[in-house]
């Protein structure tokens, strides 16, 4: 093998070269490295906040309808008919699917406490979730069985053969918890990153 002054010519140390030199390891500047809430926050587009605004104003329509049967504000339901007042919040629409495909099975429930209790609480934890922007996959999958199950209190439907607004709304729920909807407008991120969800994902 050559060699030149005792050097081995294949080592590239010929005589008068420099050695490289060695760079310590916390001299070399480490690249940021984006976290997907960071990197949403720079990349957001027109359509995430359509979908904030239709999560806000979704979240408005289940929340009112909390507050207007609890309370009996007139708008839909009047104050006789209040649930603080004793009324049922359900027994008005229940029974009035007596002569619809499903009606007996959906009359049997108006009037029942537990009926109340959970769809109330529907209304409430799906309306809250919507507005601040957390939980909207529970917020979805339950608001989305809510919204079903009126539309089959109904059938057959009068103006429609198959479609209504309560699968128009079961739809947009499922949109908003697969786009992540939360995260504008909302505290979305901030949920995301507790302890909790990190553990339970599902409540993302």
């Amino acid at each position: 093998m050559a060699t030149t002054h005792g050097h081995d010519v294949h080592t590239g140390l010929a005589t008068g070269a420099v050695p490289a030199q060695t760079v310590p390891a916390h001299a070399i500047p480490t690249p940021a490295i984006a976290t997907p809430a960071v990197e949403r926050q720079a990349t957001r587009r027109p359509a995430d906040y359509v979908w904030a605004i239709a999560r806000i104003g979704l979240g408005w329509v289940f929340l009112w309808a909390f507050v207007d049967k609890l309370f009996g504000w007139g708008f839909a339901t009047p104050a006789e008919r209040a649930w603080i007042n004793g009324a049922s919040p359900t027994t008005g629409f229940l029974k009035g699917t007596g002569e619809n495909a499903l009606g007996g099975v959906f009359t049997a429930l108006a009037g029942q406490v537990w009926v109340d209790w959970l769809f109330m609480l529907g209304l409430l934890g799906v309306g809250a979730a919507l507005l601040l922007g957390v939980g909207l996959r529970v917020a979805a999958v339950a608001g989305g069985l809510m919204m079903v199950l009126m539309w089959a209190a109904e059938l057959p439907l009068q103006t429609n053969p198959f479609m209504d607004d309560h699968l128009i709304y079961a739809v947009v729920l499922a949109g908003l918890a697969l786009t992540g909807a939360g995260t504008t407008w909302g505290l979305g991120t901030w949920w995301a990153a507790t302890p909790l969800v990190g553990r339970h994902p599902i409540l993302r």
